[in-house]
């Protein structure tokens, strides 16, 4: 089992010291959520809390994942990093395979790449991006990046996207995951047919196992089941060792914890306290699991 902390929505200048914590504590990888802004009206529903509200994140400091994730790189060693998850959706393809290039290069492969499709309509109109064909846009952007990658020529000629023969200099030595957030069912298609792995943004141990079996057979389908794939889960299976144990028997290969829910609006806690939650955990669920 790997295991991920989610530095989950914290004051900026708290992100350095925690990424050094976590790395020299044993955590495997840094998990970033991302929010371009808050719009000042908003009709959209927030899929992930009991009642659709998004008052939460008014006011909550976001900083832009791929620059979060090349300063943070430059302060550690080891430790992985992943988006968790990026509205992908709303960008545009060729630029953010150039940035996933350029951070897997500079970090020495230390990057995942975690996608999504925003849930909010607001998102779509801010950046002057069609709200329709948003699934199909994001499964023809994986593809896009997939093959980009390559350092080879790639062009593309899609429903959405038409583009030229390009090339990326530098191209990285490994292709970089990616990793397809989601709980829908064309979330955990699309995971199962374009991605590398899934992201479980929450759920408890039966919910999670359904969408793990149902991926596993949407992978069969797809004859994908043969090629490497990750599981992340964030869920309170993943505070012991026996929840560690009853995951990784499901399949879960990386489980990712933040010590705070931020959709009940629990307050953020002080530094200190963060580091000795981090640390307990260290010694009571890693240490014991490995």
């Amino acid at each position: 089992m790997k295991f991920a902390y989610h530095h989950s929505m914290c004051p900026p200048e708290e992100y350095v010291a925690l990424a050094q914590e976590a790395e020299s504590l044993g955590f495997d990888t840094i998990t970033m959520p991302d929010s371009i802004c808050y719009p000042k009206e908003a009709s959209s529903k927030y899929p992930y809390n009991d009642d659709g509200s998004r008052e939460f994140l008014d006011g909550v400091p976001f900083i832009e994942p791929f620059i979060l994730t090349a300063y943070l790189a430059a302060k550690t060693e080891k430790i992985k990093f992943s988006t968790s998850v990026h509205k992908t959706a709303v960008h545009e393809p060729a630029l953010i395979a150039k940035s996933i290039a350029s951070l897997a290069v500079m970090t020495g492969n230390r990057f995942m790449y975690g996608v999504g499709i925003s849930p909010w309509a607001e998102d779509f109109e801010i950046t002057n991006t069609p709200w329709e064909k948003r699934g199909k846009r994001l499964d023809e952007m994986m593809e896009i990046i997939n093959g980009a990658m390559s350092g080879e020529y790639f062009g593309y000629d899609g429903e959405i996207f038409q583009i030229p023969p390009f090339k990326i200099c530098p191209a990285p030595s490994e292709r970089p995951l990616l990793l397809v957030g989601g709980h829908s069912k064309p979330a955990l298609r699309r995971a199962a047919r374009l991605g590398d792995g899934w992201i479980g943004a929450g759920g408890d141990y039966d919910s999670i196992k359904a969408m793990i079996e149902e991926i596993n057979g949407y992978r069969r389908e797809y004859g994908r089941d043969h090629l490497p794939f990750e599981f992340q889960a964030m869920t309170a299976e993943a505070y012991s060792p026996d929840g560690i144990k009853r995951l990784e028997d499901l399949g879960v290969t990386e489980v990712l914890v933040a010590f705070r829910d931020v959709y009940a609006s629990e307050p953020d806690k002080p530094l200190p306290e963060k580091m000795g939650m981090m640390r307990w955990y260290s010694d009571e669920v890693i240490a014991k699991s490995r």
